[in-house]
């Protein structure tokens, strides 16, 4: 079974029949999610209806800092092992925690805009997911740029496990510094908000989640086809179309 994530031809074949069904997966998921976000989560008593910015603040920006995390872990193993495919996944996921980074900071400023008064401010949060967005962008910019791909793979590496710093930065800021950001609402010892937004939230993470997986997996066979081109199956598979 793992030879199929660490073989290029299986993980290929294996990607491309799960990509279409994890789609429509995340497609049904997000629909229940936001069925339930605008139509039957109740209007929150302080914040009226701005609060529900937070069904796709949350799971983006939880998402952001998921997939750095895993490109670091991804990037680890290449640098141990010498794995290929390693380097692929993380190559393959820079984008969408980009996408995911943007939409938090994005999102979170149209939240701030009714509940701070201002679309930005220098809080510790923010500025660290700021941050992360950089990193992404700077491991993005750093492996166009470099035409040998193994070359670029060690560079990204480094930018990766350097900037996973900043992960528990983000998360533990309204900890460590006195800041606008509200605490977390959802910690281990439970949750303080209504149990039906509870479940609309983690609907929502299901959905970025399982999108992330399905574009993350698509990228992948993209790269792979790209960095096999002289192998036959590679060149097989470009010919009849499959991509």
């Amino acid at each position: 079974m793992l030879q199929t994530f660490f073989e290029p031809q299986p993980f290929y074949r294996f990607a491309g029949k799960s990509v279409r069904w994890l789609m429509m997966l995340a497609a049904l998921l997000a629909a229940v999610g936001l069925y339930l976000g605008f139509f039957v989560c109740p209007i929150d008593a302080t914040q009226g209806n701005s609060y529900r910015i937070i069904f796709m603040h949350v799971p983006a920006a939880w998402m952001s800092m998921l997939i750095y995390v895993m490109m670091a872990v991804f990037c680890a193993c290449a640098l141990a092992t010498g794995n290929k495919m390693c380097s692929v996944y993380a190559a393959a996921m820079a984008p969408t925690g980009a996408i995911m980074a943007f939409i938090a900071l994005f999102s979170g400023a149209f939240w701030g805009r009714p509940t701070w008064g201002a679309y930005w401010v220098w809080d510790a949060r923010l500025t660290s997911e700021l941050i992360l967005l950089f990193l992404y962008l700077g491991f993005l910019a750093l492996q166009s740029s470099i035409a040998d791909t193994k070359r670029a793979d060690r560079a990204c590496a480094v930018i990766a496990l350097v900037g996973v710093v900043n992960v528990p930065i983000i998360y533990f800021s309204v900890r460590w510094w006195n800041t606008l950001h509200q605490g977390a609402s959802i910690t281990s010892k439970g949750s303080s908000i209504a149990p039906i937004m509870l479940y609309t939230i983690f609907t929502m993470v299901a959905a970025f989640w399982i999108y992330s997986l399905a574009v993350s997996f698509a990228r992948a066979r993209s790269i792979v086809l790209e960095r096999e081109r002289r192998e036959t199956w590679a060149q097989q598979a470009a010919l009849k179309g499959d991509l």
